[in-house]
């Protein structure tokens, strides 16, 4: 299925890529047609030829017509992509009820919260990961460690140094 072949100028064998050019075009065309913005097109190409390779990596037989599976896994990853931003716009939803019920609305709101999330940016990756799925997201910290495979004690370290993180960041710019 896939073939080995050199490169320019280098003397080492590499794989070839599994989707041929027209391949490619066609999955690209199912991604744009199924509503994927352009800017996020080269990712679902890249995401369909890595479950090729993983399909062939597992040693299951190579797809009949690989032009037809690609673009049935693309149209898939479309679906995928929508039911995402459909989640992201309900969590969104959700937030913004929250924030109407416990906080004043106007300046002060807006303050504070571009000073939480100037704050999450500073923090640490693993910080702001468990930071969000427990006060966003709304996950218990035992569903955190579950979700991330580490120790509640973990998450809870984690949580309590970004919580004093954030907490020291909007003292500092008098914002609480």
């Amino acid at each position: 299925m896939l073939r080995r072949t050199t490169r320019r100028g280098q003397g080492d064998a590499v794989l070839d890529d599994p989707l041929d050019a027209a391949q490619e075009r066609r999955v690209r065309a199912v991604l744009a047609l199924g509503g994927v913005p352009q800017a996020d097109l080269p990712d679902g190409v890249q995401q369909v030829r890595l479950r090729l390779l993983e399909r062939t990596a597992s040693g299951r037989e190579a797809p009949r017509d690989v032009s037809a599976w690609a673009a049935v896994v693309a149209s898939n990853l479309a679906m995928d992509w929508h039911r995402a931003r459909h989640r992201q716009a309900r969590l969104g939803e959700r937030l913004a009820a929250l924030r109407q019920t416990d906080q004043p609305s106007g300046e002060e709101t807006s303050l504070l919260s571009l000073a939480v999330a100037q704050g999450l940016d500073e923090l640490p990756d693993i910080q702001r990961q468990v930071v969000v799925l427990r006060f966003y997201a709304d996950l218990p910290v035992r569903g955190i460690a579950e979700e991330l495979g580490i120790p509640e004690g973990t998450v809870k370290s984690r949580l309590h140094t970004a919580v004093r993180a954030l907490r020291a960041r909007l003292h500092e710019d008098e914002v609480v």
